[in-house]
């Protein structure tokens, strides 16, 4: 059995979480941002429906509320790897293309790889607070960026496939404060381990 949350543990990983849904708020506004900058510069619809796009997780789940704690990180943690992965192919791409053209936007692009990469690792951190490790976290930061680069789109499938990146990773930053405050509900059991016994 479990042995309860010390009071220590259980400040900290408040703290952790205020953090991070102050994090993640901010992440959020400032792809938002990104996004109608993006649009404009891209000359694309906002209202454009794009395709599910390979490689980019979905902020969607089944039954949100019967997730543990440790679900809810392990999922946020690689969503945001494969993020910054998506993240620092657009901006290689956008340097492709435009160069120094519009290098507002690239430097727009990079503070959000910055942000994700940032609360990717506030993720591992409270990771270890709950003892469960981090996923990848023996040396092979070669793998950490996920899967190898798809193939070769057409200029007009990379703005299609970067509008659809932008616009879910503002989703996953409505699902991260939305777990995160979950997770900083108090273990309602006493003796239960934390963050994995709250109710919905």
């Amino acid at each position: 059995m479990a042995a309860a949350e010390s009071p220590s543990a259980a400040l900290r990983r408040r703290d952790l979480c205020s953090r991070g849904i102050r994090l993640a708020g901010k992440m959020r506004a400032d792809v938002v941002d990104l996004l109608d900058a993006y649009v404009e510069q891209q000359g694309l619809d906002a209202s454009a429906s794009v395709a599910a796009v390979e490689g980019v997780p979905l902020a969607a789940v089944e039954r949100w509320d019967e997730q543990t704690g440790t679900q809810r990180l392990l999922e946020n943690l690689a969503a945001y790897r494969a993020f910054r992965a998506l993240l620092a192919q657009m901006l290689e791409e956008q340097r492709e293309q435009l160069g120094e053209a519009d290098a507002g936007l690239g430097r727009a692009l990079a503070a959000v790889l910055l942000q994700v990469s940032a609360f990717a690792y506030h993720l591992e951190e409270l990771l270890r607070l709950e003892s469960r490790g981090v996923p990848g976290e023996e040396g092979d930061e070669e793998e950490e960026d996920g899967p190898p680069p798809p193939p070769r789109l057409s200029l007009f499938e990379q703005k299609l496939r970067g509008l659809g990146v932008l616009r879910e990773l503002a989703q996953w930053a409505v699902r991260s404060v939305r777990d995160l405050r979950q997770l900083a509900k108090p273990s309602p059991a006493t003796g239960a381990a934390p963050g994995l016994a709250e109710s919905p």
